[in-house]
């Protein structure tokens, strides 16, 4: 330990993060919080900010905004590396591939997880996940260029697979994503073309499972089914994606059969997450278990077995089935914070107790899911209900009071306020952040053999 007050050192500025180092703001310790994105991203909603109802400045919020109340919080941008478990230093890289290091004595791993793709590491050149506002931005980015693009062909294949939009995934980012583009097609943008009719646009939802939404209660997934549907979504399930590509998607169904080839220029992935790399790493050099996806064992305080001072919240526990879902995140925060203030007071830590404030899934307008215990909404009253939740846990007023602005303009207007989109275009042959070289089209024209970030 520090001869000063104690060192606790936050990875990760997501809901984890972001409460602990709240929660501890005024206490006698030193908090810093590491993210390699500077900004707190509300990513319950990253899909609204893809399909253009929603800016970016209404998801996210600067860290070191957020936190400047807190004098004993500092916030630094970087992104994790290496860690020294015996000296208690972790080794973190700037942007520009330079690092720097710190040192703790309570590490705090929050780093959250990364979309997962099963061992096919070059579909994400042409599916791009929903993790980050990056992906957001390059959704929304092929969303609204596919319809620009079917303007300017005649009719035939090459205008249809323009028009078709395949997701992966039947979780709820999966039929989030799928509602809000038919959605999208049919209201905001269907009389705004000459040559297509937007509402032709074909959406075509893919899962390996029975039904969509199966974490809900079956007459929840059984309304989310007929709501879908409703809305034109097409859905396939019980089958694997067997490969992606730049003009389309294969799956082979999972009862076997021959595999099923759809000519898709837009891809979208929802069907998987795993550990980022540096979790995989810290868990190695903490001698930690892990499963599959690289979630890692802890204790009943969320410590890691055999290091007291290295707790890890979110998505990456692999302990009791905790869900990878924002208020696990936002309790462990909460629960860390507590275990450090008992400690300077002197007090034996207590275990994390998990309370499940239940799960909902936005469709379309007016139509949304909500199970909590034994309340189950759907409908309208699922909306209002989703909406007022999310509301709630949106940082900083302002961001609340400008999305319920976009949303009744969506509601009154079928029109969707944040649509730019730019193309991705550079002037310099590098970007100046080593990260992301990735999106780079130099970097993409590599194949699966380009540069990847590190988490």
């Amino acid at each position: 330990m520090s001869d000063g007050p104690t060192r606790v050192l936050i990875l990760g500025g997501g809901f984890g993060g972001l409460f602990c180092a709240r929660r501890l703001g005024g206490a006698d310790v030193e908090v810093t919080l590491l993210d390699r994105a500077a900004c707190h991203v509300f990513q319950p909603l990253l899909y609204q900010c893809a399909t253009g109802t929603l800016s970016i400045g209404q998801i996210s919020r600067s860290l070191r905004e957020e936190l400047a109340p807190h004098r004993n919080v500092t916030t630094l941008l970087g992104q994790a590396c290496d860690l020294d478990p015996e000296a208690r230093r972790l080794t973190a890289r700037r942007p520009d591939d330079t690092t720097f290091t710190l040192d703790y004595d309570v590490l705090v791993i929050a780093v959250g997880m990364r979309q997962a793709y099963f061992g096919h590491e070059e579909f994400a050149q042409w599916a791009p996940g929903m993790k980050t506002l990056d992906d957001a931005l390059s959704i929304r980015r092929r969303l609204y260029g596919a319809f620009e693009m079917a303007e300017t062909l005649p009719p035939g294949p090459d205008r249809d697979a323009w028009l078709t939009f395949a997701v992966t995934g039947g979780g709820p980012t999966g039929v989030e994503l799928a509602g809000q583009i038919r959605e999208m097609a049919t209201r905001a943008l269907a009389n705004e073309f000459h040559s297509i009719n937007p509402e032709d646009a074909r959406v075509i939802l893919f899962d390996g499972g029975t039904c969509v939404l199966k974490s809900f209660a079956p007459d929840l997934t059984h309304k989310a089914t007929d709501i879908l549907t409703r809305l034109g979504v097409e859905q396939r399930m019980g089958v694997h994606v067997t490969d992606v590509r730049p003009d389309g998607i294969t799956v082979t169904p999972k009862s076997g059969g021959a595999a099923e080839t759809y000519a898709a220029r837009t891809v979208l992935w929802t069907a998987g997450v795993e550990a980022v790399p540096f979790a995989r790493h810290a868990a190695e050099v903490l001698g930690a278990n892990t499963d599959g996806a690289g979630r890692i064992a802890v204790e009943a305080d969320l410590t890691v077995p055999g290091h007291p001072e290295v707790f890890v919240i979110g998505d990456l526990v692999g302990r009791d089935h905790l869900p990878g879902v924002a208020e696990n995140a936002m309790q462990g925060g909460l629960h860390v914070a507590a275990c450090v203030r008992r400690d300077l007071a002197g007090k034996p830590r207590k275990p994390y107790r998990y309370r499940d404030l239940g799960s909902a899934a936005y469709i379309s307008r007016g139509h949304a899911l909500l199970q909590a215990g034994p309340v189950k909404l759907s409908g309208v009253l699922g909306w209002i209900a989703w909406g007022v939740i999310h509301i709630a846990f949106l940082t900083g007023v302002q961001n609340r009071a400008s999305t319920v602005t976009s949303w009744l303009a969506t509601i009154a207007r079928a029109n969707r306020t944040d649509r730019t989109f730019i193309l991705g275009a550079t002037t310099s042959p590098e970007h100046p952040y080593d990260w992301m070289k990735v999106t780079h089209p130099n970097m993409v024209a590599h194949g699966p053999d380009a540069e990847k970030p590190t988490d």
